[in-house]
């Protein structure tokens, strides 16, 4: 039988290459990339239309990527973007010849006469090129699918991290230089100073603000406290006072409590109703008017509740990426840290393994998003066995000291009312009823402090402490103590009665002396 020879040489009758049995030509356009090219040499409109569409890599034929290094230089440089100044600069950088000489060049300018469509040919580029990287990384996958001793949770969790890459453009990111890196910072400080000096996420408490700039990009925020401090309460002001009043997107992730209680204790906090009229119910008319005027702004917020039970380091990845890309979300927050599983490799680890795995992974996907993430933490009982004033120390972390290593910020919540501690350990001894300690213990970029707050525990909420009580929370109080038995017993007047009854009647707008909501 004749032996049949592979085909191995390609049709001169056509210009299109024959494709052998497994022989594939990566996704491009070689047409397209000279179209656009000499654009740029041509016009300058077209270097302001795609210099930040397009970046060297995305160019399939290694002589563009040069051409198109020696204009992006040019143009960081405010040079002028022709002919003559891409010529010099490709000598200057000794890669003339590489890209065929001057020739080369000018047949580049000759195939196009202005700028026009540029931007829907550099897309078209930038196309192959996700094509290219998806065939790359899908080989990737592929190679470590067919390795036994991959973990499949692992190789699910890089495949989708690369996947993310290629979503967001940033397939592969090199070393930059410090000229860059100086210019970048110039900007950022010119956008910190017109934001009255916030270069973070606001937290709504004014002097953790101040000490912090606003939570940072990257950064791994923990808030940690014992039982019973208000750890959830603290996290969930603070996705109101972001989601709401800056209309900032947040993603909270609820190990402990479902959606609908966080929910309802939001709504709690912002309409001044306690949690107990809300959960039985039992409001006056003035308090469903002012439930169903006051939650509009909940409504709208930017906020994001997930309260999947047992979640795994990995599905945390997996859904804050999501987020990200489709909602593009600046924070987010766990509650909490020890009710975390690593997953994959690492649940054959001791707990304290499996914390560190997660404290880490934290981290990591706090600089992947580039924006902070807080996580709550639990504290260890040495609280409470110590004496004196029962501050937390950082040694109270509880199952890992790799929380305190990773984080970048380590933050403790204190109440002595807690522990029937009267009076603050001040010069002052002033009484520490509805007061609480934020106690920044770590601060990779910043000074250390104490900070009080105000705790309003009917409404499950803090505030700073100089901010005064809104008439609606007046009104509020007034309410509570209205049932209190101590009018009843030594015959006072409750507050509806001192304060005149017009407080649960329909507001008026031509009386002053009526309360809002």
């Amino acid at each position: 039988m004749e032996k049949i020879k592979p085909q191995t040489s390609f049709s001169t009758r056509t210009s299109q290459v024959i494709s052998l049995e497994k022989g594939k030509i990566p996704p491009q356009a070689i047409d397209l990339e000279e179209v656009v090219l000499g654009a740029l040499m041509i016009d300058k409109k077209g270097v302001d239309e795609v210099i930040d569409i397009l970046h060297a890599e995305v160019f399939y034929k290694q002589a563009h990527q040069h051409i198109f290094e020696a204009i992006h230089d040019l143009f960081e440089d405010s040079q002028p973007v022709d002919l003559l100044t891409v010529s010099t600069q490709l000598k200057k950088q000794g890669k003339i010849d590489l890209v065929g000489g001057e020739f080369y060049l000018i047949q580049l300018t000759q195939k196009v006469s202005s700028s026009a469509h540029i931007e829907f040919h550099a897309r078209i580029i930038l196309q192959k090129y996700i094509q290219r990287s998806l065939i790359k990384i899908s080989n990737e996958i592929i190679e470590d699918s067919y390795n036994e001793g991959t973990d499949v949770f692992d190789l699910l969790d890089s495949a989708e991290a690369k996947l993310y890459e290629v979503t967001q453009g940033n397939i592969k990111r090199s070393s930059e230089t410090a000229q860059n890196l100086v210019i970048q910072a110039k900007k950022r400080i010119e956008e910190i100073a017109n934001k009255e000096g916030l270069s973070g996420i606001p937290s709504g408490f004014s002097k953790v603000d101040k000490l912090t700039s606003g939570w940072q990009p990257s950064d791994l925020i923990i808030i940690a406290a014992r039982p019973g401090m208000g750890k959830t309460a603290l996290t969930l002001s603070m996705a109101r006072n972001i989601a709401v009043e800056h209309n900032i997107p947040v993603a909270f992730f609820s190990l402990e409590m479902s959606s609908v209680q966080l929910i309802t204790r939001l709504i709690s906090s912002e309409t001044q109703l306690s949690s107990e009229k809300l959960r039985t119910g039992n409001l006056e008319k003035h308090e469903w008017e002012q439930l169903n005027v006051k939650v509009k702004g909940l409504e709208k917020a930017p906020l994001f509740i997930d309260d999947s039970p047992s979640l795994s380091i990995f599905d945390l990845r997996a859904k804050a990426r999501r987020l990200s890309s489709q909602h593009g979300i600046k924070l987010i927050i766990v509650d909490y840290l020890q009710l975390m599983t690593a997953g994959g490799s690492q649940k054959g680890g001791n707990r304290e393994q499996e914390i560190s795995s997660i404290s880490r992974n934290l981290k990591a996907l706090a600089k992947e998003l580039n924006i902070p993430v807080i996580a709550l933490s639990q504290l260890s009982r040495a609280v409470e066995t110590r004496g004196g004033s029962k501050r937390p120390l950082l040694s109270d972390l509880r199952e890992s000291g790799a929380i305190e290593q990773d984080a970048d910020i380590v933050s403790f919540i204190y109440r002595p009312e807690y522990y029937k501690i009267d009076e603050w350990d001040d010069e002052e001894h002033s009484p520490t009823a509805g007061q609480a300690e934020f106690i920044v213990a770590k601060h990779r970029n910043g000074g250390l402090d104490e900070i009080r707050l105000k705790f309003i525990g009917h409404l499950g909420k803090f505030e700073s402490l100089d901010t005064f009580d809104t008439p609606t929370e007046i009104h509020s109080r007034m309410n509570d103590a209205a049932n209190d038995d101590t009018f009843k017993t030594k015959n006072l007047p409750s507050p509806n009665e001192a304060f005149g009854s017009s407080m649960n009647d329909d507001f008026s707008a031509d009386d002053d002396n009526d309360v809002p909501f």
